[in-house]
């Protein structure tokens, strides 16, 4: 794209407009990875099995707020003895994780208490996110031209003059400018979370961490000449 050359006849003013806010989250993913360690294959993959389906039922009884469920890795490999040579077999070591998104963070506290209550099972999370369709980001980004137009007219206003017409309006970083990033979200906070005795635990208290949006666009505008 060919850009047009400020002359005296239309003198051109470039300005960087940012947008930022802090909403608050709108999913909560958590990570659960099942166990199962044993001597005998056959007995592992079961245990594995029925330890798995426990924290599938336990996860979709939750209805609704739940957004997605997805299992992300399954492995089960044998476990050698540290002693003596060949290929002795110590043990068989099994796992399988999954990723769970969930919308109502009311419930999310109690369901990673009982699922870190169950045998050989942890929980990373939560990591709080917004959906990639968030109307967050539409309004970081009309944020970011309020404050683009209003910097262009400070300038032309402290030369005595105004604004004639916008000739670009580019996402920093496209369009031939030099700027950084179009819109991101930030803040994820990972807890761990380890079942390690019997016996029903308290719900969790979970406050859920606001999510900072930024856009940046880069605009380009005529000036009526100004009278210096």
């Amino acid at each position: 794209m060919t850009q047009e050359h400020a002359t005296p006849g239309a003198p051109q003013v470039t300005v960087r407009g940012e947008g930022r806010l802090e909403v608050d989250p709108e999913l909560a993913r958590i990570w659960v990875t099942v166990s199962a360690r044993g001597t005998d294959r056959s007995a592992t993959l079961a245990d594995l099995t029925r330890r798995n389906a426990r924290v599938i039922d336990l996860v979709k009884a939750q209805g609704e707020t739940v957004e997605k469920l997805e299992t992300g890795r399954f492995s089960i490999s044998p476990e050698l003895g540290r002693r003596g040579r060949g290929e002795r077999v110590h043990a068989f070591v099994g796992r399988v994780r999954m990723t769970a998104e969930l919308t109502d963070f009311t419930l999310l506290g109690e369901l990673v208490t009982r699922l870190a209550d169950l045998e050989l099972t942890s929980v990373d999370g939560p990591w709080w996110e917004l959906r990639p369709d968030s109307p967050a980001y539409a309004e970081a980004r009309r944020l970011a031209v309020t404050e683009a137009v209003q910097r262009a007219r400070a300038y032309a206003s402290a030369l005595g003059t105004s604004l004639a017409s916008l000739l670009e309006l580019a996402d920093a970083g496209l369009g031939g400018s030099e700027m950084s990033m179009p819109p991101v979200f930030a803040g994820a906070r990972r807890v761990a979370y380890v079942a390690e005795q019997a016996g029903e635990a308290p719900p969790l208290d979970l406050e859920p961490q606001r999510q900072t949006v930024t856009a940046e666009v880069v605009a380009r505008f005529t000036m009526v000449p100004p009278a210096l």
